[in-house]
């Protein structure tokens, strides 16, 4: 599947500023801030979406934190290998082709496209493998079969499913107890009470052709791929076991990473990632963001508008990537006045010291992709009428966009 195109990012190093530090982020399976500080190559798996819809502010805050991890990386001087997935066939997208009279495969393909130019104008780095789930079908079949050959798979009718507890370490990435996992399950997606289980939380690995709905000829039978078993088999067949980063909203932390991870253990006898880091959920003004409220903010309804595709990123970097937020619709406004308080700033012939400035950025970004902090060092920089740093003003300009992503 096609990615999209890639901003631009200026090299700090090469302008003579030195590498950055190495990055710190909290790791949800240990609940403890982890140094990623890998060897020359770091190698970071996100999950995509599933497209049915239009790019929202969620989603875009979630990609975005992911963007400042890779910048962060790259500022260390380190190689990034990033994977992304496009869930392209999955129940949600079947049934808002049905609902619409939308072919689903027409919907899929229209929606992944709205995705990619809101990304494009967000500067959001894109994946070096941008995959769909149907074109990772092979991919599947080849893990299911090797988790067959470990006794981890068993039928219901003509289905099959994965037992969770063939893995030991189930549960160590979310750290949550049975009862708040079968609390949640069926709340996303999962069928704890579907006759013929082992156990209520034993996920789908293959579901067998159902009437009107799209499958495939294959070796376990005609029919399509799960959920969970489609990210496990995407990221190590293009990544590799033991990989530096698991990413995605804090949604998907269970069942998804959790079943995912068991599933690539068991049939790998490796760990899956090394850490797991996810990003808040963004609501609108006091309910969840979905599209059966009718509440979305979309990226692209927002650019339509006018709005500067900068300010869009600059409000969305107002809050931090784990944090819980919520748009009340002012975000926007206030971005903008920053943009351009910033890009007044840049210009400058003499301004405050921007070695310091860009020494305060890399501070806040190896803390936990802290941008709220870094925000706030520019705006004070910004303020500062000291003028002392003829260089300041593109040494700013450098920083800004490297480590933020945010052009001026």
């Amino acid at each position: 599947m096609r990615s999209w195109s890639s901003p631009e990012i200026p090299s700090l190093d090469d302008l003579g500023l030195g590498r950055g530090p190495a990055v710190t982020v909290h790791d949800t399976s240990s609940a403890a801030a982890v140094a990623l500080d890998p060897d020359g190559h770091a190698r970071m798996y996100v999950c995509g979406i599933t497209p049915y819809d239009a790019t929202h502010m969620g989603h875009a805050a979630t990609y975005l934190a992911f963007d400042l991890l890779q910048r962060t990386w790259r500022d260390r001087g380190l190689d990034v290998t990033y994977t992304q997935n496009v869930t392209d066939v999955d129940d949600p997208l079947l049934e808002r082709a049905t609902a619409t009279g939308v072919d689903w495969v027409e919907l899929a393909e229209r929606e992944t496209q709205l995705f990619r130019e809101d990304m494009t104008a967000l500067r959001i780095i894109p994946p070096a493998h941008y995959i769909g789930a149907v074109e990772s079908i092979d991919l599947v079949v080849d893990l299911v079969q090797r988790l067959q050959e470990t006794d981890a798979v068993y039928t219901v009718d003509d289905d099959l499913y994965f037992d969770v507890h063939a893995d030991p370490g189930f549960g160590l990435v979310s750290g949550f107890d049975e009862a708040t996992m079968l609390k949640i399950f069926p709340e996303r997606g999962g069928d704890p009470d579907r006759p013929g289980k082992k156990h209520p939380l034993d996920c789908l690995l293959w579901q067998a052709e159902r009437p009107g709905e799209p499958a495939w000829d294959t070796r376990l039978g005609r029919g399509r791929p799960g959920w969970h078993i489609e990210c496990a088999a995407i990221a190590l067949h293009h990544l590799g076991t033991a990989f530096d980063v698991q990413g995605g909203g804090s949604d998907l932390v269970f069942p998804h990473h959790e079943m995912s991870a068991s599933e690539a253990t068991v049939a790998t006898h490796e760990p899956f990632a090394r850490a797991y880091v996810h990003a808040g959920m963004v609501g609108y003004e006091g309910e969840k963001m979905s599209k059966s409220k009718g509440n979305l903010v979309l990226v692209s309804k927002l650019r339509a508008a006018g709005h500067d595709p900068m300010a869009i990123r600059l409000a969305l970097l107002a809050h931090h990537y784990r944090s819980d937020w919520e748009w009340f619709g002012d975000e926007i406004e206030a971005a903008e006045a920053r943009l351009a308080r910033w890009r007044d700033a840049v210009t400058r012939l003499l301004a405050p010291s921007g070695e310091a400035l860009l020494a305060q950025i890399r501070a806040a970004m190896t803390n936990d992709l802290d941008a709220p902090a870094a925000l706030a060092a520019i705006d004070a920089w910004a303020a500062d009428d000291t003028a002392q740093d003829p260089q300041a003003g593109r040494t700013a300009r450098t920083a800004i966009d490297a480590l933020l992503g945010v052009a001026l």
